[in-house]
């Protein structure tokens, strides 16, 4: 079967890739170096002749409130488009958990409004609600830090890793659309300010950690509901922090 994977090139995509490959599937990896741009349409119809599913994994290269919200907007609309042409019978799209519940931050509403775009293209749908990943957590450090303090709310906190990530979203693709979303997370939940403080210890950082429920998340206050899912029926990853952070570096 032959399944187009925007944001083929990724940290998720890359493996979403694979896993594909691995089942057998055609998985096409399409991004700007491949030819195909979603904002311009520019090789779409091409990427998208023959296949039956296609994974929307690609994220605004700005969080700029109206360039993120042209992004996906415009994106969406030239890949509906195209996977009309094409009959595509299933599209499958990565967002973040607490995306309703984080319109304070431009760039949310602008995921908000892609999901409209998928609830309403008419094309059988599954939307993967994600956790932050632990591979993000230096660029939480990095946003939190004052001289050598890193601030960060005291809200609840479940980051999933990357690999649990890509494995929700292989089986998403290869399932029936729910033509609704699916809840995905990593298997703890702690506090933000206590994980990162781990975070720091192992990485032999010398920083601190303050706890201030003051302090933003991205530009956003958040509470305890805001960054974990809603419910008791989100899929947990069996990944835990521990055994991420144990992990080797990749060599670049």
């Amino acid at each position: 079967m032959k399944i187009v994977v925007i944001g083929g090139s990724g940290l998720i995509g890359s493996k979403v890739v694979e896993r594909l490959r691995q089942r057998g599937h055609e998985a096409l990896s399409a991004s700007p170096a491949s030819g195909v741009n979603t904002i311009t349409g520019e090789g779409l119809d091409t990427a998208f002749a023959g296949a039956q599913i296609v994974i929307d994994l690609a994220n605004s290269p700005s969080f700029e409130d109206r360039a993120a919200m042209d992004f996906f907007e415009n994106a969406g609309r030239n890949i509906f488009a195209a996977e009309k042409k094409a009959g595509v019978t299933h599209h499958v799209a990565l967002s973040v958990v607490g995306t309703e519940r984080l319109q304070a931050s431009g760039y949310f509403r602008a995921k908000l409004a892609q999901e409209k775009l998928i609830e309403e293209s008419g094309i059988p749908y599954t939307i993967v609600h994600s956790t932050q990943f632990f591979e993000f957590l230096n660029a939480i450090v990095q946003a939190g830090t004052v001289g050598n303090e890193v601030r960060l709310p005291p809200a609840l906190f479940q980051p999933i890793v990357s690999d649990d990530v890509a494995d929700a979203v292989t089986d998403a693709a290869l399932g029936k659309p729910v033509n609704g979303t699916i809840e995905i997370a990593g298997p703890e939940r702690v506090r933000l300010d206590e994980l990162v403080g781990l975070y720091l210890r192992e990485k032999n950082d010398p920083r601190t950690v303050v706890a201030d429920p003051e302090a933003l998340y991205y530009g956003i206050r958040i509470d305890d509901r805001a960054l974990v899912p809603a419910g008791d029926s989100a899929h947990l990853g069996s990944t835990r922090f521990e055994e991420w952070v144990a992990r080797p570096v990749p060599a670049h």
